[in-house]
């Protein structure tokens, strides 16, 4: 049955622009955050470590929840789920907005998280029936230009804003806007779904929360707690029985919360096994290069987020640039040319030193993701095309989900591998410094070498784990020559009449 959507000779442009604007709000508070994560580190007292959750924490939540998405879009009306989420990331904003300690604000990002979680397989699968596959690329592309103005703008604002105010301001900036896009949709969305009679199983929830949350929770306190913690491997085992046991039982129903048999289409699967190698490998420049260049280098917050612009602006672009190219060429020359200038940028970013000039970080930022605009979009519009229309719900849920775990997953790893490489070099350079000390004595006080010792241990973290990234996206690299391009496998999904008028409509003044 899928989201009561379906390809018309006229897409709905006005529920995609009310979607489009609230899909905007939650990647910009994204962005937004990034940038802030030093000084949230400094005002409320916390390491690295901790600091992460608030990314983690978001991908928990997201990770936990964008399986039922498939049954929520399935079950529940455009407008609905639309106002659901926008009101759950508004409460969550002005939470974190108030926030004087970590769980409250921690609290306020997962609630946002919430919202999230729905909004973008929403979006996702109104795009998907609204245009016929001939004409999906370029859609896509769009959709994309409109989504990566929020990291191109997010940087930046967020520089300014903690340059002159607080961080908490951050969230006070979002709360007026979001309010407003809440307000847009209660009024201006009406919706024409019949009611479906279907059921959400309770047991297969519980499953893919206790899967999916364990898995990212473990990897997670992986860079706190250390691999050897109880905590940590207790929880990635008890979310690999879980996930296992949770595949298990969608097999055997009748209307599943989740479809696992979307991965017998090889294109599908591929685009999945690439997706989320390529968001393990990328959440390291997202958190490894604020430290950088504010812990390491000094660098303000406002040129911190100038620093990211470029990039972000040629991402926006590229995005139709893209999608055109991929109508005509399809994803596998795309994905190949952008995971070989992704893994070439990324090896020279394991290159950092404390006299890398600023404009050689914005050249190479810039042409990282020049290369990631030729590879997400297309890779995974490639891979949904081969799905039937009815498997659309399950496909966005599938995708958004591993997307998560990856991410999540990628940030755990890589933080914790920056962790203990600076925690090793830290040793061999603190030994070597007082044998060095004990035969020829310096002026140097002893403060300012532990602190030099620091910086540079640091340093090494971050390089390595740029380093450990090169290798996970040539992984990629190798996936994407298996690339074909997708052809539907079914024109119509089952179970609808033809005809049946499904597009939610705006509002008649």
């Amino acid at each position: 049955m899928g989201l009561s959507i379906k390809s018309t000779n006229r897409p709905p442009y006005g529920i995609l622009t009310v979607l489009m604007i609230g899909a905007f709000i939650t990647f910009l508070n994204n962005t937004l955050l990034n940038i802030a994560l030093p000084s949230i580190m400094v005002d409320l007292n916390i390491e690295t470590s901790t600091v992460q959750w608030l990314t983690t924490g978001f991908m928990l939540v997201n990770g936990i929840l964008i399986p039922a998405t498939a049954f929520l879009i399935q079950k529940y009306s455009v407008r609905n789920l639309f106002l659901v989420a926008m009101g759950l990331f508004t409460a969550g904003t002005i939470l974190a907005g108030t926030a004087h300690v970590f769980p409250i604000l921690l609290g306020g990002r997962m609630i946002q998280a919430s919202g999230s979680a729905i909004m973008m397989p929403l979006l996702m699968n109104v795009m998907l029936v609204a245009f016929p596959i001939e004409k999906r690329g370029a859609a896509m592309g769009i959709f994309g230009l409109i989504l990566m103005a929020a990291p191109a703008i997010g940087p930046t604002l967020s520089g300014w804003i903690i340059e002159h105010y607080n961080w908490r301001m951050l969230f006070h900036f979002v709360t007026p806007i979001a309010v407003v896009v809440l307000l847009i949709g209660l009024f201006l969305l009406k919706d024409k779904k019949d009611k479906v009679d279907i059921k959400l199983d309770i047991l297969s929830l519980l499953l893919s929360s206790a899967g999916f949350g364990g898995l990212l929770y473990g990897f997670s306190s992986a860079g706190n707690k250390g691999w050897n913690s109880p905590q940590v491997y207790g929880t990635i085992i008890i979310g690999v029985i879980s996930l296992v046991v949770f595949v298990l039982r969608q097999s055997k129903l009748a209307r599943p919360m989740l479809n696992f048999t979307i991965f017998k289409y090889p294109m599908f699967a591929l685009s999945s096994a690439i997706s989320m190698v390529i968001n393990m490998a990328m959440f390291s420049g997202m958190l490894l290069i604020p430290i950088y260049v504010q812990t390491l280098r000094g660098i303000s917050p406002m040129d911190a987020g100038l620093l990211m612009l470029p990039g972000a602006i040629v991402m926006a672009l590229m995005s139709p640039i893209t999608g055109k190219l991929f109508d005509r060429f399809g994803g596998r020359t795309l994905a190949i040319t952008g995971l070989v200038i992704m893994t070439v940028t990324t090896y020279y970013f394991s290159e950092l030193t404390f006299e890398t000039t600023y404009t050689y970080l914005v050249i190479l930022h810039a042409v990282r993701m020049f290369g990631m605009s030729m590879v997400m979009m297309p890779v995974s519009t490639n891979g949904l095309n081969q799905l039937p229309a009815r498997f659309y719900p399950h496909g966005t849920a599938m995708n958004n989900t591993l997307n998560q775990v990856a991410g999540a997953i990628g940030t755990g790893l890589l933080i914790t591998i920056m962790s203990n490489r600076t925690e090793s070099q830290a040793k061999v350079l603190s030994e070597a410094a007082m044998a060095n000390l004990k035969e020829q004595p310096t002026g140097v006080a002893l403060t300012d070498l532990k602190q030099q010792i620091t910086m540079q241990a640091t340093l090494d973290g971050i390089n390595f784990s740029f380093l450990v990234s090169t290798f996970i996206a040539c992984i990629a690299i190798v996936l994407a020559l298996f690339i074909k391009r997708a052809k539907p496998a079914e024109d119509t999904p089952e179970g609808i009449p033809q005809g049946k008028k499904i597009i939610p409509k705006l509002a008649k003044n």
